[in-house]
């Protein structure tokens, strides 16, 4: 716990704050009390970490992005509770899920958190080609997403983030170079909520992301040593023990 608070200190997030979080995502299944050689902490659960790994390959996009020309389609009995639905809408959307008409979702790859997210539900499942080919699949893709809305939120996330990154130098502290970074990933990792990741054959020509894509990757790369630098230091115990 404590050094999660050091962690995010310089994000501006109070300790009182971090251990509210804390307790919420143990009752969330994400974290379970552990025991390490300093003492009492948390330890993530097995769901947190496939949940973790999965989303860090989005993020950092690890290994090429493939379509079988398939799609996974899901046909929903939502709840009525509004903020449930929500829930539940939020979730898909970031599995990489868009909507059709409220009940029927579709998505360019199948998740395997399906089952577990729609657990108590009433849904079907199909797997659908388009017998339109790649004419057909953009017309559906341009039913599920807003593609154009997204674009610009891409454009929009690299004018908001230059400033932030550009600020640190090779003279700035490893806190520094770890604050901006965060921040960086922070923001990125919004878009895993309302871009699925479509293969290039269903994204429009000059797609604006392929440029944040690659002001992410230059930026969250560069930023790197100095930011491990200082997560290193915040873990270990003995060096907030000198200080």
């Amino acid at each position: 716990m404590a050094a999660i608070v050091r962690l995010l200190a310089p994000l501006d997030v109070s300790a009182p704050a971090v251990r509210t979080a804390i307790s919420r995502m143990v009752r969330q299944g994400w974290l379970e009390p552990g025991r390490l050689a300093s003492g009492p902490g948390y330890q993530l659960t097995t769901r947190a970490v496939r949940r973790l790994d999965d989303t860090a390959a989005r993020v950092y996009r690890v290994g090429p992005v493939s379509w079988d020309g398939r799609f996974d389609l899901l046909v929903i009995t939502m709840p009525t509770d509004r903020t449930e639905r929500h829930r539940v809408a939020a979730t898909l959307g970031f599995l990489g899920y868009g909507s059709l008409d409220g009940s029927v979702w579709v998505s360019p790859r199948p998740s395997a958190e399906v089952s577990s997210v729609l657990a108590g539900l009433a849904f079907e499942r199909f797997t659908g080609v388009r017998d339109g080919g790649t004419a057909g699949a953009l017309d559906l893709v341009r039913r599920a997403w807003d593609l154009k809305k997204i674009g610009e939120e891409y454009g929009q996330f690299v004018r908001d983030l230059r400033p932030t990154v550009l600020a640190v130098t090779s003279r700035s502290a490893d806190v520094q170079a770890y604050a901006a970074r965060v921040r960086l990933v922070h923001a990125w990792r919004a878009f895993l909520f309302s871009d699925p990741g479509l293969p290039a054959v269903l994204l429009p020509a000059r797609w604006p992301g392929t440029t944040a894509a690659a002001f992410f990757d230059r930026h969250q790369a560069r930023l790197r040593p100095a930011a491990d630098r200082f997560v290193d230091q915040c873990l270990d115990p003995q060096t907030w023990k000198d200080r």
